[in-house]
């Protein structure tokens, strides 16, 4: 298990056409960090990190879809970092008419990450205990990261603020987003810091309380 001193640290910055949330997470006197979904605009995310003096120790994507992965290449060009995964979405990133970037950008790109994780996996870096549940429905290989020390759930785009993710692109499914959102992210603790792929960051509490798919 990690060494889970110090204040968590979190910047995020909106990148791409879609206004994706990209997270830049370390704890406060480690110089590591690890960056969930870089949708984009690699190089800015890189600018900001060195300036900061962070090093990048790894990259999570919760999913597959050009807007979370389009600004690996540039990171990693600048930073190095491995790339994880959940080993079931691996088809869908790969593939551009299944990704989203063929279909909604008019250029097919794809990644290959380096690590694919399981469910119930837990990855310790850079100080931090990042435990991974799979939560399929906006896709089949969908995951968050919890934080559990910390309070904090990386969901992707399984749900936002009163309200959750689209189930109509390839490997999407109504009734396991559902089940995602009620059985793994709303059984967390209420005080649990929800942070989405898009859209302002709330809580299990919140959404609880106040989302119609709950």
């Amino acid at each position: 298990m990690a060494d889970n001193e110090g204040k968590l640290e979190i910047k995020v910055m909106v990148v791409g056409p879609v206004g994706t949330n990209c997270y830049v997470v370390h704890r406060e006197g480690n110089d590591q960090a690890v960056v969930v979904d870089p949708g984009a605009s690699g190089d800015a995310i890189a600018d900001w990190m060195k300036s900061q003096g962070l090093s990048l120790a790894a990259i999570l994507l919760t999913h597959g879809h050009f807007d979370h992965y389009e600004g690996v290449p540039d990171l990693t060009a600048r930073m190095g970092g491995k790339v994880y995964i959940l080993e079931q979405e691996m088809d869908l990133i790969t593939d551009p008419m299944k990704n989203g970037s063929q279909g909604m950008m008019g250029h097919g790109t794809a990644i290959e990450p380096e690590c694919t994780v399981s469910d119930g996996e837990v990855l310790s870096i850079a100080g931090m205990d990042f435990k991974v549940i799979h939560t399929p429905g906006h896709t089949k290989g969908g995951c968050c990261y919890y934080l559990e020390d910390d309070g904090a759930v990386f969901v992707g785009d399984t749900i936002f603020m009163e309200s959750i993710g689209r189930t109509d692109l390839p490997t999407g499914n109504l009734k396991e987003i559902f089940a995602s959102v009620r059985e793994k992210i709303l059984t967390l603790p209420d005080e649990t810091r929800i942070l989405p792929g898009h859209g302002p960051v709330t809580d299990v509490a919140y959404e609880s309380a106040n989302n119609p798919y709950a």
